[in-house]
């Protein structure tokens, strides 16, 4: 607009619309700026700020005082807002109370599977005399002082020799003994290397350049292309038992699932583009972590995994679902988590409604942090506790959604939709439905934690090799991914597994397949050593 002396209108109505178009465009100038401040504001936290999203109760008193009556309300002596995302285990958003220290490992118990070496310090003849009487000292018992050490990876050369036999009357009939099929054909490396390569790359993050330059430390020459195609190979064979983990993991009555972007080299461009790796990970009965890799994020990849399962289904607000729930036989099952996330998100532009939702979340993970600790003290079976958690939340949990969907419907009429606290507060009715199903059923969770902290080690994978090679490369790291990690969740040394599945895989029948699977490898190892203890990799 030209504000100069000369072009200002005459008439008072006209000055009247001009002066509500100025205000108006001030208020869109406003909204801008304060969007564009919170994305900055993320964007600085991610790159410089904690990830974690705790306060103290000191903290949270002195950020927003006049919540007390809801703190009160919500949490009582408990109201820390933040989540305690451990590895199966449901987070609990907002607790006050003055957590207890974790106890500490003592090297009892760190060195207490590990084998040991008895170096003993001894007096020569000279000392093992008395400095009083001179006469010669007696043993009389010993110090024992414990230390960790370590010894270098090492390489050796395995020799597979065939004995032959021959009759000696016939002068002939010659028979070689068998050895068994190798994991790769005319392949040098032996299972233990394989396993080593797999483990390394995708449970330790290493990328394969970097172990190129370990393995010429030892003065062995192997590169990254010649292990590249190791993985390829190991993918093949290991791909019966990804199929029969994906299978089993669709036989869930819960599945929850995730997606996160991986960098992938593409021929045809000088940069790289985004491919997707989705997690699937299976309930109790079916204790399977299954990924899958697609080109792009459309809904055609989860529409293909999944085909015709049937039951729930955890997960993000992905419009990519819907053609699954609108078939009717798949129901959706939101996450408080990530509708917690939100809020926290828009503290900083809207403080005190931020944190009065953060504090009626806090109430419905305060019921579960309950119900869990009862059913722990009771020694609950499964069935059991799935009932009681199901009587608890509909007791408990849906008055607290009743309260908390009644403010959000007055705040709702109070903020401007384009805001990031009118987003949190769309976001949150828009999946009312699919974020209070969990009530229905006690073997539902609150949230999709479980799928999120799957998805981890491939976030902390990317930042360490960079991108994946092709789509090829995408859907390979799918297969190992999922043995390493259906390993971890049992507890399993991936190592261990891989090693020996690798040595004994092109030999096994596949109508058997199941018993390569890591649960059914654990059983076993137990029942041949029951005495075993896995090691958590």
């Amino acid at each position: 607009m030209d504000f100069s002396r000369q072009n200002l209108p005459q008439d008072i109505s006209v000055a009247h619309q001009m002066i509500v178009d100025l205000l108006a465009a001030l208020d869109e100038k406003d909204r801008t700026v304060d969007r564009l401040r919170h994305q900055l504001e993320q964007i600085k936290e991610r790159l410089y700020g904690r990830r974690s999203e705790k306060m103290t109760e000191r903290q949270w008193l002195f950020e927003y005082a006049g919540l007390l009556s809801a703190l009160e309300a919500s949490a009582g002596e408990d109201g820390e807002p933040a989540p305690e995302e451990q590895e199966g285990e449901e987070a609990e958003p907002v607790s006050t109370e003055v957590r207890r220290k974790r106890n500490g490992t003592s090297r009892r118990q760190v060195a207490s599977n590990l084998p040991v070496e008895r170096v003993e310090h001894t007096l020569s003849e000279e000392e093992c005399r008395c400095a009083e009487c001179g006469g010669p000292l007696r043993r009389m018992g010993e110090e024992v002082t414990r230390q960790i050490d370590y010894i270098p990876a090492s390489f050796y050369i395995r020799e597979h020799v065939r004995v032959k036999y021959s009759c000696p009357r016939c002068q002939g009939n010659v028979v070689v003994a068998k050895m068994p099929s190798p994991p790769i054909e005319k392949g040098l490396p032996g299972a233990g290397l394989l396993a080593h390569v797999l483990t390394s790359k995708y449970a330790d993050h290493l990328p394969l350049y970097r172990m190129e330059q370990i393995v010429k430390r030892h003065g062995i020459a192997i590169s990254r292309k010649t292990m590249c195609d190791w993985v390829r190979d190991c993918a093949r064979l290991l791909k019966p038992v990804y199929d029969w983990l994906k299978t089993d993991a669709l036989a869930s009555k819960v599945v929850h699932t995730d997606d996160t972007p991986v960098p992938v080299r593409d021929g045809e461009r000088e940069k790289t583009r985004q491919g997707r790796l989705w997690v699937y990970v299976g309930d109790g009965d079916h204790p399977q972590v299954v990924y899958d890799y697609t080109p792009t994020r459309s809904r055609d990849g989860p529409l293909e995994f999944l085909g015709n399962y049937s039951g729930y289904l955890q997960a993000d607000a992905y419009a990519g679902y819907d053609e699954l729930y609108r078939r009717g036989d798949v129901e959706e099952v939101g996450c408080w988590a990530h509708a917690r996330r939100k809020y926290w998100d828009a503290r900083k532009t809207d403080r005190r409604r931020a944190y009065q939702a953060v504090a009626y979340i806090a109430r419905l993970y305060r019921v579960e942090r309950e119900a869990r600790e009862y059913e722990e003290e009771n020694g609950l079976s499964k069935e059991e506790r799935v009932r009681y958690r199901c009587s608890v939340r509909r007791e408990k949990s849906r008055a607290i959604l009743d309260e908390f969907k009644e403010w959000l419907g007055e705040e709702k009429e109070m903020v401007l939709p384009k805001s990031p606290m009118g987003e949190a507060i769309g976001y949150t009715l828009g999946q009312w439905d699919a974020l209070k199903r969990y009530v229905e059923d006690g073997a539902l969770a609150i949230d999709n934690n479980v799928a999120e902290q799957n998805m981890r080690p491939v976030a902390i994978g990317r930042k360490n090799w960079l991108f994946a090679g092709s789509d090829n490369g995408g859907r390979r790291a799918a297969v190992v991914y999922s043995l390493i990690q259906t390993c971890k969740r049992h507890g399993i040394d991936p190592f261990a597994y891989l090693r020996d599945v690798l040595d004994r895989i092109a030999d096994h029948p596949i109508n058997r397949i199941e018993e390569l699977t890591p649960l059914a490898w654990k059983r076993a190892q137990n029942q041949a050593s029951p005495s075993h203890q896995p090691i958590t990799n």
